[in-house]
């Protein structure tokens, strides 16, 4: 159910692009999820590459206040420069940039449903606690990236890994499908070397696309489908804008 109508700042949901349908289409279903959560609120999609609108075509567009939400779950090059660079040809806006989603307890929840949607057990026998002394032959999940050159942006990720992991109470390992290592399909291998049994893969990403099929091929027992429209997804994206100063929770 929706919350109570409200207006506020213009929303500006700023993707990454792709020209893979399924993943323009999976971005498009998450932003309705966010108009339901927030009737009355502008919501609008801005694209950084790959796919139209552009960012700087909704900029240009758009008069009044805005609050630009990366729909990117690490804060490296597009969150600390490239937006902020795109948002300065556009000094007619009034506009704030919001941080990163990840990493953050409600991606955990998120990922850990996509696990469970996928076969994978998530309640493990200590979830919710520490999982280092879970012992040898005992099930693990590679956290597949997107990765990045920045390090704040792969700090993040090894900060999700261990959300994710005291959620689970199972080992989780960060991996990085591009710019960094491990790979996903090299902490899978290592993780079967040190004796576990089971390794799941869960793509900590939001859509379908290159990315998404890579991590497919990593050699999991399973492997989560993208975040895409989950609630808890949805849920952040309207955090991170009241955080900016969009409208007050």
């Amino acid at each position: 159910m929706g919350t109570t109508a409200t207006t506020g700042p213009t929303l500006v949901a700023v993707g990454h692009g792709t020209r893979d349908p399924e993943g323009a289409a999976a971005i498009g279903r998450l932003l309705d999820r966010v108009r339901v959560l927030r009737p009355g609120l502008r919501v609008e999609i801005g694209c950084l590459d790959l796919l139209r609108p552009t960012l700087t075509e909704v900029l240009a567009g758009l008069r009044g206040t805005a609050v630009l939400v990366p729909l990117l779950l690490g804060a490296g090059y597009h969150v600390h420069t490239d937006i902020p660079d795109r948002l300065a040809h556009a000094p007619h806006l009034r506009a704030r940039v919001a941080g990163a989603l990840g990493p953050d307890p409600l991606l955990a929840a998120a990922l850990a449903d996509r696990l469970t949607e996928s076969g994978w057990p998530t309640a493990g026998p200590s979830a919710g606690s520490p999982p280092v002394s879970l012992p040898r032959g005992r099930d693990a999940v590679v956290l597949a990236a997107a990765g990045s050159s920045d390090p704040r942006a792969n700090a993040g990720t090894e900060r999700m890994a261990s959300l994710l992991a005291s959620r689970l109470g199972r080992p989780v390992v960060p991996s990085y499908l591009s710019a960094a290592s491990p790979s996903p399909a090299q902490a899978v291998a290592d993780l079967r070397e040190r004796g576990f049994r089971r390794v799941a893969v869960a793509r900590y990403l939001i859509a379908p696309g290159h990315f998404a099929r890579s991590a497919g091929r990593s050699g999991g027992c399973v492997t989560s489908p993208p975040l895409g429209a989950h609630d808890d997804v949805a849920r952040l994206v309207l955090r991170r804008y009241d955080d900016a100063g969009g409208t007050p929770r």
